[in-house]
């Protein structure tokens, strides 16, 4: 089907946009075929969707989804492995798990996210529910899947969404037996996290050594996958950075050594702000944390700022991701994500937008694909009523959502009235 989107003002993701007035966008199928001035256009055989005057802009792209976690808040910790193992103990909780992603999948398309890459889930189902989507069977973004991750014995997510390897050899077979199921990338937790912390002050402890990060990643090179990685500490990232992985996911303040070696390697910093910020900033008895949690969450929190300051500052990419599942990280909250890129890191409205667009595509290797409203590029955008360059909060609510061609009007999600009441303080 051939559709034309008139009376629009385009914002097509680049780097320095300025909003374009009257221009059509024409799409065959999944694809952008022109972008015309609207009086030279013919609009025979296409179905014209006017949209009367709002703002046209690529689908945003989220670099860190874990699909099956919805981000409610909870009172006391979940013991992670044991819930997975009783999700995945009989066939019909194995239906039920098929169904939450294809709902936390829809709800991330019907808030703007037209593509994400997930890090780290139960078993296959990443790669399962992405071949679903590929396939017209359920509506949901582009995804590029990692499925399991790969830990260590008392690592981050160990036994639930990662494997655990206690050698280098075990880390090279676990890359390999992820890569049996066809995903796009490798997740790595290479440091612990906040809940993982033991003493008040030490979050990000590095758990996996040198040398299994090394024969992970170079396994996963050999088999044409990059590699991503759960790092928190500046130790963390210097193991990460000297053994081959490519994307730096959270991040911890660097000093000029890491920043050499992330300008000799080339990898790229995808700065999570959301997850750490309940914990640093929330009032304990709403955010349910310790003090030590709240102390770490506070130090992991500045880290993710200070490093993709550092990194901007020295020309080295910084990509967004929201690390959808924790608490009060949900699967519709993409947005807040670009606001406090915009507040905490000091980054124009202009650049937030790009950033969660044509740079995050280009990260995540897919540039030639989406990203960007350009002829020849997938048909992946959102409309809302306001101009986002004035005010990122035009972003909460849209009036349509498009993924390769396809229309979703006045798409609604389902909000968790707490998580928006507590987050709305801190815009």
């Amino acid at each position: 089907m051939k559709t034309a989107f008139t009376n629009l003002v385009l914002l097509d993701g680049s780097e320095n946009m300025i909003p374009r007035r009257d221009c059509a966008v024409l799409v065959d199928g999944d694809k952008i075929t022109a972008i015309l001035p609207q009086k030279e256009c013919d609009f025979t055989d296409f179905e014209v969707v006017d949209l009367q005057g709002r703002y046209l802009m690529p689908g945003l792209i989220n670099l860190h989804v874990h699909i099956p976690a919805s981000g409610k808040p909870v009172k006391k910790p979940m013991d992670a492995k044991k819930s997975v193992k009783l999700a995945t103990s009989n066939a019909l909780t194995r239906k039920y798990i098929e169904h939450m992603y294809k709902v936390y999948c829809r709800t991330e398309l019907f808030s703007g996210v037209t593509t994400f890459r997930s890090v780290g889930g139960i078993e296959n189902y990443d790669t399962r529910i992405r071949d679903l989507i590929n396939a017209g069977k359920t509506p949901g973004p582009r995804i590029l899947a990692g499925n399991m991750a790969v830990s260590v014995p008392e690592g981050h997510m160990a036994g639930s969404l990662a494997y655990e390897a206690t050698t280098p050899e075990e880390a090279a077979m676990y890359v390999r037996r992820i890569a049996g199921d066809k995903p796009d990338l490798i997740k790595l937790m290479i440091t612990g996290g906040v809940l993982d912390a033991a003493v008040k002050g030490e979050p990000g402890v590095l758990k996996m050594s040198p040398a299994l990060v090394k024969s992970a990643c170079e396994e996963a090179h050999k088999l044409g996958l990059p590699v991503a990685a759960h790092v928190e500490s500046p130790e963390g990232l210097r193991t990460a950075l000297e053994n081959g992985v490519d994307t730096i996911e959270h991040g911890a303040k660097p000093d000029a050594e890491i920043l050499r070696l992330f300008k000799e390697t080339g990898a790229v910093h995808v700065a999570t702000l959301s997850p750490a910020l309940p914990y640093a900033l929330f009032d304990p008895e709403v955010s349910h944390v310790s003090e030590t949690e709240r102390y770490n969450g506070e130090i992991v929190f500045k880290g993710i700022v200070e490093c993709a300051k550092q990194c901007l500052a020295n020309d080295i990419p910084v990509g967004l991701g929201t690390d959808t599942g924790c608490p009060y990280v949900t699967h519709y909250g993409m947005w807040r994500e670009l606001q406090y890129f915009h507040k905490c890191c000091g980054v124009p409205n202009s650049f937030a937008l790009y950033t969660a667009t044509k740079r995050n595509a280009e990260i995540a290797g897919i540039g030639d694909v989406t990203g960007s409203i350009e002829t020849g590029k997938s048909a992946d955008f959102i409309v809302c009523e306001k101009n986002p360059l004035d005010d990122l909060t035009a972003l909460r609510d849209l009036s349509m959502v498009v993924a390769r061609g396809g229309i979703f009007r006045d798409p609604k999600v389902k909000k968790m009235p707490e998580v928006e009441t507590e987050l709305d303080k801190f815009m």
